[in-house]
Parts: structure tokens; C-alpha cells; sequence
């Protein structure tokens, strides 16, 4: 007779979950409703240099720290990726993750493409990344306007880059064209149910299926 107590346990090493946009696609507003709706997912927090927003809470959004102690944090390895986006910097602290990954707990990172790259260098096994893309350049640009946190010069700035930035989109593994962010939501839930369940993320599965095959 089996004992599903002799049954060894089947646990999964957590994945990093990737967000890339241009920005106004959606990709914050998407990450904040994933986060809201799945609690074994849980935010990466960058260190930025950027000044923070009214709406913004240091530790909470970003870790706010001035150019010499994110150069200090680079020096010594700390960031599993950093870049240099509209004259500031932005890094990803290397210790928070692993442990979070090592705990079976995914990572939810909001990061550009350059990142990306870094992080695809660094833990490809762990990753999965996904394009968010806006309807249309109209709709891009409205949204940045609509959303009245940067300048007319700022959104022309990002306007320029948006081109840049959705040009590789082919580097990630699944592309979602945000029309509804309800629909968008959906897409992205499906994406992340269908990666925790790959075979190669469930570790002690091999054992499972032999303890299965063993009557116990």
C-alpha cells in the first residue's frame, strides 16, 4: 500500500520574471497588478540615481542613491545588471535575488533591454523575459502624456527612444501587444503558470516519478 509520506517532495527553484517596454506600454502598470494577484512573486527593487517621484517611496520603487555609492555598489559586484538610461543609472543588488530564488520565490524585474542582456549573461536558466509592446505609436505617445510625470521635453526624449527600444523585441522569449491591460494581465498570468510548471524548474521530480513507479 503507498504512503504518500515516503513520496519525495517536489520543490521548484524560483524563476526571474522579465518586463521590457518602451515607456507608456504598460509595463508598471501590469507588474503592480501581477504583484497585487500573485503573492509568490515579489518585486526586484533597483538602486537608481534618478531623482525620486512625488508618488514614489524610497525602498518601495527604488532604492535612491547618489552616483558615488551606486559606483562603490558596482565596484564590488553588487549589481547582477546595471545601465545608463536618460542620464542616470540603474542596477539590479545581486544578493536579494538569489536568495529569493534559492527560497523557490520568483523575481519580478521592470528593467530595459540592456539589462536584460546582462541578466541573460548572467542566469539564462532562471530567466524568462517578456516585450511588452504599446497598440500604436498614437497611443504611446498619449499615454505619456496622459500620465503628466515628465516634461514636454522628457516625452519627446522617450518618444525618440521608444523606436530603439522596441527594435528588440526579438531578443525575448514572449511578446504581448497591450491593448486591455485587464487581457494583458491574462496573457502574462498564463506565461508565468506555464514556466513554473517546465519540468526542468520542479526539483526532485525525477525521484517523484520513480517513487510513483515504486508503488510508494
Amino acid at each position: 500500500m503507498s504512503n504518500e509520506a515516503d513520496a519525495p517532495i517536489v520543490h521548484r527553484r524560483g524563476l526571474m520574471l522579465v518586463l521590457s517596454s518602451p515607456s507608456g506600454a504598460g509595463k508598471t502598470t501590469l507588474s503592480r497588478q501581477l504583484l497585487d494577484n500573485d503573492k509568490q512573486i515579489q518585486l526586484s527593487v533597483s538602486a537608481t540615481t534618478r531623482a525620486r517621484r512625488p508618488s514614489e517611496k524610497d525602498g518601495v520603487d527604488y532604492h535612491f542613491v547618489d552616483t558615488a555609492t551606486f559606483s562603490g555598489m558596482k565596484d564590488r559586484s553588487e549589481f547582477l545588471e546595471h545601465a545608463r538610461v536618460f542620464d542616470h543609472y540603474y542596477g539590479t543588488p545581486r544578493a536579494p535575488v538569489e536568495a529569493a530564488l534559492i527560497g523557490g520565490r520568483d523575481v519580478l524585474f521592470d528593467i530595459d533591454w540592456q539589462g536584460t542582456q546582462q541578466l541573460q549573461e548572467k542566469g539564462r536558466d532562471d530567466l524568462v523575459t517578456v516585450f511588452i509592446l504599446p497598440p500604436s505609436t498614437r497611443d504611446l505617445e498619449k499615454r505619456l502624456r496622459t500620465r503628466a510625470q515628465d516634461s514636454a521635453e522628457v516625452v519627446a526624449k522617450r518618444m525618440a527612444k521608444a523606436s530603439d527600444e522596441m527594435s528588440h523585441y526579438a531578443e525575448y522569449d514572449y511578446a504581448i501587444i497591450n491593448k486591455d491591460i485587464a487581457t494583458s494581465l491574462i496573457q502574462l498570468k498564463s506565461i508565468l503558470t506555464a514556466e513554473r510548471l517546465k519540468r526542468e524548474r520542479q526539483i526532485g521530480l525525477s525521484a517523484f516519478v520513480k517513487a510513483l513507479r515504486e508503488g510508494r
